[in-house]
């Protein structure tokens, strides 16, 4: 099979490799659709030191099964399908508590770190444990199944998070994550939402996508301009989708005293923290990874129209042209969003 392979850092080569040999307990994925996630990007570059070369990346995937194993019933060749990222044990103290993301043994389809590697869906087949498969509603293209691992990135944010009706909500940074963070507060029915972007044709996508305002992270008195929506308070909860000490500190700054924030985005692996300003004016912090069982509600949100991830697809092109797209993100190139690969 044909096989994208990071060879060495900013070096991708379409390769041909076997075809993954089928465990007992797995089933092989035909791919029909991977997304380009950010943390491929990073991975990319060597930036996180989560892709350590020889790898195949690529874990927002979906495609239909072409073989189970020995010991999988209730799936079979033809069906379509999407999987989880993360690859959990379902015996340790964390997945025996329905927290699988938090799993003792957690291993992440298309990543190599000092633990462990395991290719990803950036190949014509790949292998997965049956446990983490999900069956795809008949109306929804793979293309859009694909993106169901993002958007299960962002519900388990909110979810994580005290929203309400009545909430108020900014959300900083308006990438893939933060995207889809503001689609999910619109649905969860959450009152305002606020989206700060350094990019101005995100904020424009932010408005698209259900933010009540916006602003540029580079405006004079941020902070006080998200203190006069909310009453002179500052927003009730915020999400942090970035990562960087900055971008912390403006979620920071935006919120009310005695409010959240959701820490969802992690390119520094650590950050300044203002301590004096979370404990006297009592903020909490909430960390968030991956998800954790929100697959099958993110695709009934996405296949009756209440998640709208069809919109945020830049481009589709085949295997073949992915080192050239990973350029190009990697470059930031204005105007892109989500790349998809089909193999």
């Amino acid at each position: 099979m044909k096989a994208l392979v990071l060879k060495e850092y900013q070096r991708l080569t379409v390769e041909e490799i076997p075809v993954p040999v089928v465990q007992p307990d797995e089933v092989l994925v035909r791919v029909r659709a991977c997304g380009i996630c950010g943390s491929d990007v990073h991975g990319y570059d060597g930036s996180t030191g989560r892709r350590i070369p020889p790898v195949i990346m690529g874990h927002e995937a979906a495609g239909e099964i072409a073989e189970t194993g020995s010991g999988v019933t209730g799936w079979g060749r033809g069906d379509r399908v999407t999987f989880d990222s993360t690859i959990y044990c379902g015996r340790c103290w964390h997945c025996l508590r329905n927290d699988v993301n938090l799993c003792d043994n957690r291993r992440v389809i298309g990543v190599s770190c000092g633990e462990y590697r395991r290719d990803g869906a950036f190949a014509e087949y790949i292998a997965v444990p049956a446990r983490i498969l999900y069956r795809l509603p008949q109306n929804l293209a793979f293309g859009e199944a694909a993106l169901v691992e993002a958007v299960s990135v962002a519900l388990h944010a909110v979810n994580r998070s005290p929203v309400s009706a009545a909430s108020s909500a900014v959300v900083v940074g308006s990438g893939m994550i933060g995207l889809l963070i503001i689609q999910v507060l619109r649905a969860k029915g959450c009152a305002r939402i606020v989206a700060i972007d350094v990019d101005e044709s995100r904020l424009e996508a932010a408005r698209r996508h259900g933010a009540t305002e916006a602003f540029s992270s580079a405006a004079a008195n941020l902070a006080a301009s998200v203190r006069e929506l909310t009453g002179g308070r500052g927003a009730d909860i915020a999400f942090e989708a970035v990562g960087l000490a900055p971008t912390l500190g403006i979620a920071i700054e935006c919120t009310r005293k005695g409010g959240s924030i959701t820490l969802v985005g992690n390119v520094s692996p650590s950050v300044e923290l203002p301590l004096q300003a979370i404990v006297t004016r009592e903020l909490t912090l909430v960390g968030t990874c991956a998800s954790s069982g929100e697959y099958p509600e993110c695709l009934e949100m996405i296949s009756r129209g209440a998640v709208d991830v069809a919109s945020l697809v830049s481009a589709a092109a085949p295997l073949s042209e992915g080192a050239g797209w990973f350029r190009r993100l990697h470059a930031r190139e204005k105007g892109l969003m989500k790349v998809l690969l089909v193999p």
